[in-house]
């Protein structure tokens, strides 16, 4: 061997000497975080692919005339400064939204009725009691039966009752002999109606009696019976008065002269109605002052029960 061939030798040696081995251990952890490196590179790519992808989708399948969608995350808004007002958001057709009209001043429509929330019983509260003088101690009996005279067979909003109690209630005059029989007698009832019906129940009553101005006696064949409206506002919201009219007869149903006179009086109050109707006692005809202080009292006790 050459003396130069040796001198690299011992040189090569020299230089190999000066580099220490890694430990087995630490090799294997270098190699292990360079594989870690690799992957997470490669899915970081196909991550970058997926989405460019997904983008370029969408941008074929909207057309050329179809901007793409919005970004998935909006930025919000800016706040607004004390000076500046909110404006309403546009309706989901991209047309402006129209206001509401204003409301107009006039009598209510049909649309309008009230909504509060209608009684679906009647306490005893809601009838009147007689004063101690009128009071004939028999008290009053709550009955089934007719609460207005047949007006030929046509009985005014019946369609629209909700609940109705009705009772018998005899009276006497003041002053009258505490033995004294009664002055006569009154079918007292008080009718809820479905909301903002009540009134529609009294316009028929009007019409009714309009149309029924004479019949034939329902309990005396061969007997007419006349009715008739009379003025008697006043009482409640809104109120109907009306009479009817019977010939007096004899024990034989003959006529004698004269006429048997009773009143019927509706008052309304909101959607309740109490109605009043004054039958007579053995042939007697309605006192109209006892008649119109009653009703007085029949309307407060509807307030009182209402209020």
């Amino acid at each position: 061997m050459s003396r130069d061939l040796t001198r690299l030798y011992q040189a090569l040696a020299a230089d190999t000497d000066a580099w220490e081995l890694p430990a087995p251990n630490l090799l294997r952890r270098r190699v292990d975080r360079r594989v870690r490196n690799r992957v997470t590179l490669g899915a970081l790519a196909a991550a970058v692919l997926v989405g460019g992808t997904a983008v370029g989708t969408r941008v074929l399948l909207a057309g050329p005339d179809t901007p793409p969608g919005p970004p998935a995350v909006t930025p919000s808004p800016a706040p607004l400064s004390p000076s500046s007002s909110p404006t309403a958001p546009p309706s989901s057709s991209g047309s402006p939204t129209t206001p509401a009209p204003p409301r107009t001043s006039g009598a209510p429509t049909a649309s309008a009725r009230p909504t509060a929330a209608t009684p679906t019983s009647i306490p005893d509260r809601a009838f009147f009691a007689l004063p101690a003088a009128n009071d004939t101690g028999a008290g009053s009996q709550f009955v089934p039966g007719p609460v207005l005279p047949a007006l030929c067979a046509a009985w005014p909003g019946e369609a629209q009752v909700v609940v109705r109690r009705a009772r018998t209630l005899p009276f006497k005059l003041a002053g009258a002999p505490a033995d004294a029989v009664p002055a006569g007698s009154y079918r007292h009832s008080v009718t809820v109606y479905r909301a903002g019906r009540a009134d529609d129940a009294l316009r028929e009553l009007r019409q009714a009696v309009r149309d029924c101005p004479r019949q034939v006696a329902p309990d005396a064949p061969g007997v007419t019976t006349t009715q008739r409206l009379l003025d008697g506002a006043g009482y409640g919201e809104e109120s109907v008065l009306f009479e009817t009219r019977t010939p007096y007869r004899d024990a034989n149903g003959d006529p004698v002269g004269g006429d048997e006179v009773h009143l019927v009086r509706a008052v309304r109050v909101g959607d309740v109605v109490t109605v009043l109707w004054e039958q007579g006692w053995e042939s007697s005809s309605t006192d109209r002052a006892q008649f119109e202080a009653d009703s007085r009292r029949a309307t407060e006790a509807i307030r009182n029960w209402l209020s």
